[in-house]
C-alpha cells in the first residue's frame, strides 16, 4: 500500500446460495473515503446470472434468406376516439359478418342478357353440329314411347296411353317444323331446337340463312309438327320381306299454345284432358 493510505480486508458476506464474493476492498483515504466491490466469479457448480447464448452466424446465404424473409402481420384498425365511432364500427362488423354468410343472389334476366350467358358462339351455331344432337333425341324418344319393346305388328301409339309422356318430354334436339302461325313468314321454317325457353324455341336452321344462325319462334298461336323414325327392329323370319306399305316415321303435332312450360316445369307436372275452343 501506499503511505497515505492503509487497507482493510474485511470477511466477504454471502449474497446468495451459491454465489461466492470475493471480497470487500474499504480505502480509506484522509480527503474521501471510497467503498469498491468488486465481484470475483463464482465458485460453486450453479451460476446464478447465466450468460445469453446466442446463435452462431452462418453463411450468407441462410442471412439474406431471413432478412428478406416477409413478415406478415395482421391488420389492426385503430381504438375508436368515442362512443360513435365505437358503435359504427360493430354495425359494419355485424353487416360484414351477414353478407359474409349470406348466399350469392341469383342473376336477374337483365344481368343475365348484359352479360350473355346464353349466347352460343357464332362459330359453333352450324346445322351439321346440332345433326348429331338430333339423333340422341331420337334414341331417346325411342326410350320414352318403348318403341324398341313393341310386338312384330308395330307401334301402337294412343293418346291416353303416350299424351303424358309426351308433353312431359324434352324436346331439345328435336327438329321442328311450323305448319301453322298467325305470322305467315314463319310457316315452313325448319330447324333443330336448340333453347326450349317457357314462351319460345330457338332453332338452328339448316340453311344458316340468319346472322347468328339461330330464329326464335314464339310458341303462342304456333302449331309445329316432329317426326319419330320407327326403330328397325330384328325380324325372327329371314326370308319374308318388309312390307312396303309399312310407315316408317311416326308424326306429331304439337300446339304451342298448350306447351308455355319449361322442361325442368314439364317433368313434374301432371296434364289434365281438355278440350281446345280453337280447333
Amino acid at each position: 500500500m501506499n503511505d497515505g493510505t492503509r487497507g482493510i480486508l474485511e470477511k466477504p458476506r454471502a449474497f446468495g446460495r451459491g454465489c461466492g464474493l470475493g471480497g470487500v476492498l474499504v480505502l480509506r483515504r484522509r480527503a474521501a473515503r471510497k467503498v469498491i466491490i468488486e465481484h470475483s466469479p463464482p465458485t460453486s457448480r450453479t451460476n446464478c446470472f447465466p450468460a445469453l447464448i446466442l446463435p452462431t452466424p452462418q453463411s450468407d446465404s441462410s442471412r439474406r434468406q431471413v432478412k428478406l424473409k416477409p413478415l406478415y402481420l395482421r391488420p389492426t384498425s385503430p381504438t375508436p376516439a368515442n362512443n360513435r365511432d365505437r358503435r359504427r364500427l360493430q354495425r359494419l362488423r355485424k353487416k360484414e359478418y351477414f353478407l359474409r354468410k349470406q348466399k350469392p343472389k341469383p342473376l336477374t334476366a337483365r344481368e343475365k342478357r348484359a352479360l350473355g350467358v346464353h349466347d352460343l358462339p357464332k362459330e359453333e351455331v352450324k346445322y351439321e353440329i346440332f345433326k348429331k344432337l338430333n339423333s340422341l333425341w331420337v334414341e331417346y324418344m325411342w326410350e320414352v314411347l318403348e318403341l324398341k319393346k313393341v310386338a312384330d305388328k308395330g307401334p301402337m301409339i294412343t293418346a291416353m296411353a303416350h299424351g303424358a309422356k309426351l308433353a312431359s318430354a324434352d324436346f331439345h334436339g328435336a327438329e321442328l317444323q311450323v305448319v301453322r302461325s298467325r305470322c305467315v313468314s314463319r310457316v315452313g321454317v325448319k330447324g333443330i331446337v336448340v333453347r326450349d325457353s317457357k314462351f319460345a324455341f330457338v332453332l338452328v336452321t339448316e340453311k344458316n340463312e340468319m346472322k347468328t344462325g339461330l330464329v326464335a319462334i314464339p310458341k303462342e298461336h304456333t302449331v309445329f309438327r316432329f317426326e319419330i323414325p320407327i326403330p328397325a327392329l330384328p325380324s325372327t323370319d329371314n326370308d319374308q320381306p318388309p312390307k312396303p306399305d309399312s310407315p316408317k316415321n311416326l308424326t306429331f303435332e304439337l300446339h304451342g299454345s298448350q306447351f308455355e312450360n319449361r322442361p325442368a316445369d314439364r317433368a313434374n307436372r301432371k296434364f289434365k284432358w281438355k278440350n281446345l275452343d280453337y280447333l
